[in-house]
This record gives C-alpha cells, structure tokens and sequence, in this order.
C-alpha cells in the first residue's frame, strides 16, 4: 500500500532544480475543474441524458474530449458521442467569465522563470481553450511550448510529454510533470520524466497516490522553495533518475 505520508515529503531525488517544468492546465494552475463539470452536465442535458454524479466528470477531467466521452459511454453510438462533444464546446465556450489561476500559480511561475527554467504546458483542452485561457489570464509569456490533446494523442501516452522534451531539448531526468490528475503521473511515468501530484485539483489525493508519484504537493509554491535538507553526496552533481523513490 502506498503511504500517503512519505509521498508529501520532498525525496532526496528532487533536491536538485530542474531544467523543464511542464505543467497540466485545468485544476493545476487554473482554478477551472468546477466549469468544466458545469459545462458537461449542461451539455448532457442539451443531448436530453441525464446528468452523472459530479465525481464521474471530475474522474475524467485531464483526457482528450473524445476519450473522455469514450471512458463515461463505452457503449455509446458515434453519433451520441458527436453531439455530446459538439455540445460540450458549445457550453463551455459560452461562459466568457475569464478563467482564474490558483492563487500560488503566476507568483510560481515568475520565480521559475527568473531562475532560468523552461515551462511549458501539457494540457487534455482543445487548442483554442487553452489559448483563450492563457489570453485571459496573461499567462502565455511564461511558457516555451504548449501542446493539446488536439496536437498529440491523449495523456496518458507520452506523446505530448515527448513532443515538449524534443523542443526545448530537455532529458527525462531534468523535467518534472506536475499535474491533478492520475494521467498526468501516468503519462509522466511513461515518457520517462519525474512525476509530481498536485493536490488541490481534479482527482483525490489516493488515486494520485495509486500513480505512485515522485511527490504529491499541497501548493503549488512548493515546487520553488528551498530544500532545507543537505542534500545527499553527488546530488548537486546531477538530476536523480525518475522513479528512484523506494516501493513504499
């Protein structure tokens, strides 16, 4: 069983910067997961299907609309599929309320970038999504590359992660992947790079923990404070491999 306990403690692995940080959208710097859910129980209802429990919809927040669809109606005709897609962006879109970062985020990512780390976004949103919401919030400076779920194949296949480490020229072993869902850690695990659970957004603390991350963070300013701890002989020397924390 995975203990939660030593997964929020920073392992010695980390003790070292990293040169990229890529980061999920929804529910990881933007305060978004709530509409999103909105927005589908409002597109069910356009389709005449009644509304799922919330959990559900939150449970798949983070895959690429299609397979999100596919995962709650596995069953389902194309043509249902279609219509409650269509419906999807139409609701969603329709709220023109800007998206708000967490509270933590862009004070976040000024620090990591005036440190010299890349940023860059991995995100399960349409393109145009993720470009309204990076104009709403003033965001799209501080990041080297974006990539959708349009662009790549959904998390958790490594595409997109991958698709960012060869342009910015990145290794897995200097990149973190910090996401709210278990396909951000998955899709982490399976491009190699370290994983990193954030856990104010999408998916509970114990299914992030089920991932087993390298780390599971409570706010988002963790990922810059200073380690307090000595680090470990020849930890200043390089990035520790992805995944070195012991089986707990």
């Amino acid at each position: 069983m995975t203990d939660i306990r030593t997964l929020l403690s920073r392992p010695d692995h980390l003790a070292t910067p990293p040169r990229l940080v890529v980061f999920d959208w929804d529910g990881t710097l933007a305060d978004s997961t709530g509409r999103i859910v909105t927005a589908f129980q409002e597109a069910l209802g356009s389709v005449d299907h009644p509304p799922l429990p919330d959990d559900s919809i939150r449970g798949i927040i983070g895959l690429s609309l299609a397979n999100a669809i596919a995962e709650l109606f596995p069953e389902a005709e194309d043509a249902f599929r279609e219509a409650l897609a269509q419906a999807y962006h139409h609701c969603y879109f329709a709220n023109e309320e800007p998206v708000a970062l967490y509270p933590e985020a862009e004070a976040l990512l000024k620090g990591l970038a005036e440190s010299g780390c890349l940023l860059a976004v991995a995100t399960g949103k349409s393109r145009r999504g993720l470009d309204r919401a990076l104009a709403q919030t003033g965001a799209a400076n501080y990041f080297h590359h974006t990539l959708t779920a349009e662009e790549t194949r959904s998390k958790p296949h490594p595409e997109m992660l991958e698709g960012i480490l060869e342009y910015t020229g990145s290794r897995p072993a200097e990149t973190w992947m910090v996401g709210d869902t278990d396909f951000d850690l998955l899709m982490a695990r399976n491009a190699g790079t370290h994983a990193i659970g954030i856990t104010h957004g999408a998916h509970p603390i114990e299914r992030l923990a089920a991932a087993r991350p390298d780390w599971l963070i409570e706010r988002l300013a963790q990922l810059h404070e200073p380690d307090q701890r000595p680090a470990p002989p020849g930890i200043a020397d390089q990035a520790g491999e992805p995944g070195t924390r012991p089986a707990v």
